[in-house]
């Protein structure tokens, strides 16, 4: 048995695909070793025509968790440089749900993205009146369209050289811009699942893809649910932006930013210098946190 350095790939089934030098490991992990993630850099043992075995995860520079049975939570994918949060003028563009990935990326060490697919659609006065609001706190926004290829060519190229997930609600095109980004998806995915001869490859699974001009990008049609996962109240302010350098200047050092006396966020958005719209979000997303 040999000891090597490879990336996690996809979950196949209970085997986790590995691939090394080229080369496609189907492993199981060490017992009491913690979840493997796609993503994850690992040391495997391996033998010749034998099942390899996941010794090591090494060090990680990111993780995205979602939540798992009660209170555990469970890594979606590991060391992500970016998420591209896609919506679209339909169905119904779930602001909400934006701030929840933003909020999540601001305290993952992950750069987001806004991705506005479906540009062959009209978009509404109050998506475009909340896009501005992003744009000014420097959130990168890409106006693309499965649909027509439109800016796709700016896409590819912010995707390249790094890791990259994409996020969003239901029906926004998700798996039609992984498609138009990788035309031989399905080819890979069938050749992973006979490399390591474990029959069909799920689509429930998250699935690392190396794109054609450098740089990868997981697939992971699970990725809608990871919601605040792992987050407290004091992380989901920090999570926007625009009430970071405020909540320094909160009466109190532990304003809860609703309806505590000398809260300069509250006041910020009561006197317009931050978005109301964003910190009515806000108010509704605390809500759904668990109260320490």
């Amino acid at each position: 048995m040999k000891t090597l350095e490879g990336l996690v790939i996809s979950h196949l089934g209970k085997g986790i695909a590995v691939e090394s030098a080229g080369n496609i490991v189907l492993c199981q992990t060490r017992r009491k070793l913690e979840t493997v993630a796609v993503g994850d850099k690992v040391l495997f043992s391996s033998a010749i025509n034998e099942q390899g075995r996941i010794e090591e995860i090494l060090p990680r520079r990111s993780l995205l968790i979602r939540p798992s049975r009660g209170t555990k939570t469970r890594p979606v994918a590991a060391n992500i440089d970016k998420i591209y949060v896609v919506f679209a003028s339909e169905p119904h563009c779930d602001f909400l749900l934006i701030d929840q990935y933003l909020a999540i990326c601001e305290n993952r060490n992950i750069e987001a993205v806004l991705v506005f697919n479906k540009q062959d659609l009209p978009a509404s006065v109050e998506i475009e009146t909340e896009l501005k609001h992003y744009e000014k706190l420097a959130y990168p926004l890409y106006r693309v369209s499965a649909t027509n290829n439109q800016g796709l060519n700016q896409l590819k190229i912010s995707l390249e050289n790094q890791v990259s997930l994409f996020a969003g609600q239901s029906g926004v095109g998700k798996s039609s811009l992984t498609n138009a980004l990788l035309p031989e998806k399905n080819l890979k995915t069938n050749t992973v699942s006979q490399i390591t001869k474990h029959g069909r490859h799920t689509t429930t699974a998250a699935t690392l893809y190396h794109l054609p001009n450098g740089g990868d990008l997981i697939d992971s049609p699970g990725v809608a649910i990871f919601g605040l996962a792992g987050l407290n109240e004091v992380q989901l302010a920090q999570g926007y932006r625009e009430f970071q350098e405020l909540i320094e200047n909160c009466y109190f050092h532990n304003c809860r930013h609703v309806k505590d006396k000398g809260c300069a966020v509250r006041s910020a958005a009561e006197n317009n210098k931050i978005s109301k719209s964003r910190y009515q979000r806000f108010l509704k997303l605390r809500e759904k946190m668990p109260r320490s």
